[in-house]
């Protein structure tokens, strides 16, 4: 069976208008880092074009030498701010920080990266290639919401995840804003685009 973590990993799924808390499985991804505002910053179309083409060559090589074949996944990001207003009512881009990601199947190693940067390497390369790395992330207790819309959008449905749903369960915030891009921004709508919405917590200590 061709694994897909959209269908798969329950934690890929989340509703809509509603909050709920999960417990998200360990994983590993391909990530790149950078700051600034991504739509105007070069690195953040760098990183895409990096991850992209190291994501696809190491599925073809799961594929043919080790016939493991799977989805590509879509596209994640992390992202963080000394001051988290940045994220909700004052929506400063240019003071993110961000870690762009793609999981990667369980069975890729780091010789297995080392093979696909050298075969993308080898068809012309990419911009961030070098700084592309294969790194677990387990965030545990997390809470999540489907947010339906244009990213710029996305301001009060945090603030109420962050102000009210949170505290009002007895949590904290712990880790760092996680965002699971369904929807492609270059062939949808913005009023279309579905976005996971996440962000790990654990028990608010008295």
């Amino acid at each position: 069976m061709k694994l897909d973590v959209k269908k798969q990993i329950a934690t890929y799924r989340a509703p809509r208008g509603r909050f709920e808390i999960v417990t998200v499985p360990p994983q590993t991804f391909l990530m790149v880092d950078g700051h600034g505002d991504p739509n105007s910053d070069p690195r953040y179309e760098e990183a895409l074009g990096s991850l992209y083409p190291v994501a696809y060559a190491l599925k073809f090589l799961s594929k043919t030498e080790l016939d493991l074949d799977y989805v590509v996944p879509p596209l994640e990001g992390l992202w963080w701010s000394d001051d988290p207003a940045t994220f909700t009512s004052a929506r400063d881009k240019s003071r993110w920080s961000w870690t762009m990601m793609i999981v990667a199947p369980d069975w890729i190693t780091d010789y297995h990266l080392d093979r696909a940067c050298s075969s993308v390497a080898a068809k012309g390369g990419a911009p961030l290639l070098d700084e592309v790395r294969l790194e677990s992330l387990d965030e545990g207790r997390c809470v999540q919401t489907l947010h339906v819309g244009p990213y710029d959008a996305e301001g009060p449905v945090l603030a109420a995840m962050h102000d009210e749903f949170i505290p009002a369960h007895g949590l904290r915030m712990t880790g760092r804003h996680h965002e699971i891009y369904l929807g492609d921004p270059r062939r949808t709508a913005p009023e279309r685009l579905r976005t996971i919405l996440r962000q790990p917590v654990e028990a608010n200590e008295p």
